[in-house]
């Protein structure tokens, strides 16, 4: 053989021997990866790179004025288990035991043998390439997932044991559905509503981050890497409202136990803190397909025509500008029945049609339409023609110095302006010859209830108008980082003669007026009452009416005002539609229930005396204080103590037909937190603050209620003492 032949046959079997089948199997190896198993191979790329990850805050808690939780974060885990992790040994060593845990804690439907080899099963038939993360259980509590943990296995760790405990908060309210829409919510795809979405930025927090790997993209599980950094989340802050959960309680039954009563399509009712405008309670409730829920906050977003409980602002007008006189002027109500321009007036009380001359006292206190239309007209619309219009806006102007034309700026999303037309604007307001007389008595005008019931408020308060208060705080873990203080929008938004008068008016209204079956002997209460026609066409045949409106404003006591409040009721169906017959009622069952509730309401039953000859009943009872000043108390007041107990603090007890005390033990319990009511404050505080307890104080005396129960762990907890 030459060596050419020699060569080219050794070409060929590197070719054909060598080569060739090396490009074949490369091909064959490129289809197979890229084609038959690419999606495979795909899903493993996909999950086998770092990413960094957002790790969730922990959202803020919502309290009210007590430190009451009204809507907090709790985490809720779903537990996932990789059947691969483990090692072979580490997997035979426990699976026993393990299988014992999942039958009895897990999934009770498995007997232990069944779960014996249904985890052996996991381990031998989970494909790797696709999703090897297993659900053991989701929505498990942090005390179980903790419990879990320590299972069998599991108490090797994520790493060795394989255990995923997936976290997520849910937004738990533990007062249930009470003031659900003034706490409100923040979701995905809704529309973000109440103070969770106002105070967004504060209770949200900052996110942290992880650098993660990816297990299961479906269910967005991903594994955290522990030897890379992390940032750790900021949690978010907490917010103290002004909201106390009795009145709002009270606030919420009556109205409900009122749109039953009546069947209406939906009703308002807030309570606010004369003094501060802190608002107490707010509540709203709205029929439904199968029953009665808030599912609008009616209060701050929907505008009506008020009807006669504007009345009072008309009223106001006419006492500033000095038009009317309550001690000599009259005003002829026509039999209640006027005609202005092309459209007539009528009275709803029942016995105008038997009046003509009254005095506008009496045609306030029976919100007589065509008294008070005729007032406002008379000397705000009907001058000379050279100045009807300087004189309505004179009327407007008033209304703008009330400050009705402006929203009340309330820490909430959604609060519509109201809307107070212009003078003789045809054009944008649809002004008529009309509009100023139905204006005085609540229409052509639209205002929500939270800005009328802030008008009354200010009434209450002298004249000085405070802006809607819903948080006095913004807490960091229980620390104060932000404090907001009542706001005074103005000083005074007409004189105090004006608004003394005013306030006579509206005590009329209960004594003598439209309200006069709510009054009651306990205390007395101011207010005006509304009834205003709804969904209304005027046509040449008459007014065709779609509904009532029923409404009362107003404030109590009387004397020294501590809360004002307003109801209103919309389209009631039955037993009346008058605001004295549908929401005074409700109005009065707030008022009874919060004078009930809150002894700093009462007149003091025994006042303060410095003789030193007592009666049974002026003896010193149920007091508590060191023994020690006690009876440096008592011997200066020349009462006789009886008994010497071992403790440091001591209770006085009254000795029936003696004028002597008795002191009794008091015990203190360690570690919890006392019972401090009847003790003087610096006792009190003593004890509390011994405890670590962070103590707020409400008012000035003796500690006569406590917001949180003894026996309570101190630890974290802020507590607030009323004192009287």
């Amino acid at each position: 053989m030459d060596i050419k032949n020699e060569v080219l046959y050794r070409v060929y079997f590197l070719l054909f021997g060598l080569v060739t089948p090396a490009a074949l199997t490369l091909v064959y190896y490129t289809i197979k990866i890229g084609v038959i198993e690419g999606e495979d191979w795909r899903d493993v790329g996909r999950n086998n790179f770092i990413v960094e990850r957002d790790i969730e805050a922990e959202r803020g808690n919502i309290m009210a004025a007590d430190g009451s939780l009204l809507a907090t974060d709790v985490p809720i885990f779903d537990l996932y288990w990789d059947p691969l992790t483990p090692t072979e040994d580490d997997f035979l060593a426990n699976v026993d035991s393990l299988a014992h845990c999942f039958a009895n804690y897990i999934d009770t439907d498995y007997t232990v043998g069944a779960a014996y080899d249904y985890l052996f099963q996991l381990r031998d038939t989970v494909n790797f390439r696709k999703n090897r993360n297993v659900l053991l259980k989701s929505r498990v509590s942090y005390s179980e997932k903790k419990k879990v943990e320590q299972f069998p296995l599991f108490n090797l760790g994520q790493f060795r044991g394989g255990l995923i405990a997936r976290k997520r908060n849910e937004r738990k309210r533990p007062f249930g559905l009470l003031a659900r829409r003034t706490i409100g919510y923040v979701r995905d795809q809704a529309t973000d509503i109440g103070l969770e979405s106002f105070y967004d930025e504060v209770l949200g927090g900052q996110p942290g981050t992880q650098m993660m790997i990816p297990l299961d993209r479906k269910r967005d599980l991903w594994m955290p890497l522990e030897n890379l950094s992390s940032i750790e989340p900021k949690n978010g802050d907490d917010i103290l409202t002004t909201l106390d959960v009795n009145i709002q309680d009270i606030t919420e039954e009556a109205l409900l136990k009122g749109m039953q009563t009546h069947d209406a399509d939906w009703g308002v009712a807030m309570v606010m803190e004369v003094n501060t405008g802190a608002i107490k309670a707010i509540a709203n409730i709205e029929r439904g397909k199968t029953g009665w829920y808030e599912s609008y906050n009616h209060a701050i977003g929907t505008r009506t025509e008020p009807g006669s409980t504007f009345k009072a602002a008309s009223m106001l007008a006419l006492l500033e500008d000095g038009f009317v006189n309550l001690s000599t002027d009259s005003i002829d109500i026509e039999k209640g029945r006027k005609e202005f321009y092309d459209r007539e007036m009528e009275d709803s009380y029942s016995n105008s049609a038997n009046l003509d001359t009254i005095s506008v006292r009496r045609a306030f206190e029976i919100s007589s339409n065509v008294g008070i239309a005729k007032l406002v007209q008379e000397n705000y619309g009907t001058r000379t023609k050279a100045n009807d219009e300087k004189a309505a806006a004179l009327f407007i102007e008033r209304m703008h110095q009330f400050n009705l034309h402006l929203a009340t700026g309330i820490d909430l999303e959604g609060e519509k302006n109201p809307l107070i037309k212009e003078a003789y604007n045809t054009t944008d307001d649809q002004w008529s010859g009309t509009t100023l007389p139905w204006m005085s008595t609540g229409y052509e005008l639209l205002i929500t209830p939270l800005q009328l019931l802030n008008f009354y408020n200010t009434v209450a308060n002298g004249g000085q108008q405070m802006k809607p208060l819903l948080v006095t705080e913004i807490q960091r873990y229980g620390q104060t980082v932000e404090t907001f203080k009542p706001t005074v929008i103005k000083r005074q938004i007409a004189s105090k003669q004006s608004i003394e008068q005013l306030q006579s008016l509206l005590v009329g209204v209960v004594e003598n007026g439209t309200a006069a079956k709510l009054k009651t002997s306990r205390y007395t209460f101011a207010g005006k009452t509304g009834t205003a026609q709804i969904d209304y066409r005027r046509t040449d045949k008459g007014t065709r009416i779609g509904g009532y409106q029923a409404s009362f404003a107003g404030y109590f006591p009387a004397r020294n005002p501590r809360y004002s409040t307003i109801v209103v009721i919309r389209r009631p169906r039955r037993a009346g539609f008058y605001g004295g017959d549908v929401a005074g009622p409700i109005f009065r069952e707030i008022a009874d229930k919060c004078f009930d509730s809150l002894t700093d309401l009462h007149d003091p039953i025994i006042e303060p005396t410095t003789a030193l000859h007592w009666t049974t009943n002026q003896l010193p009872h149920m007091d508590i204080g060191r023994r020690e000043d006690m009876n440096v108390v008592l011997k200066y007041l020349g009462i006789q103590p009886v008994g010497d107990p071992a403790t440091p603090l001591v209770v006085t007890m009254r000795r029936e037909g003696r004028d002597s005390v008795l002191l009794e033990r008091r015990s203190m319990p360690e570690g919890k937190i006392p019972n401090v009511v009847g003790m003087g404050l610096r006792d009190a505080l003593y004890q509390l603050e011994n405890l670590g307890v962070k103590v707020k104080i409400d008012g000035a005396g003796k500690v006569v209620r406590q917001s949180l129960i003894p026996g309570t762990d101190p630890r974290n907890q802020t507590i607030t003492l009323r004192l009287n």
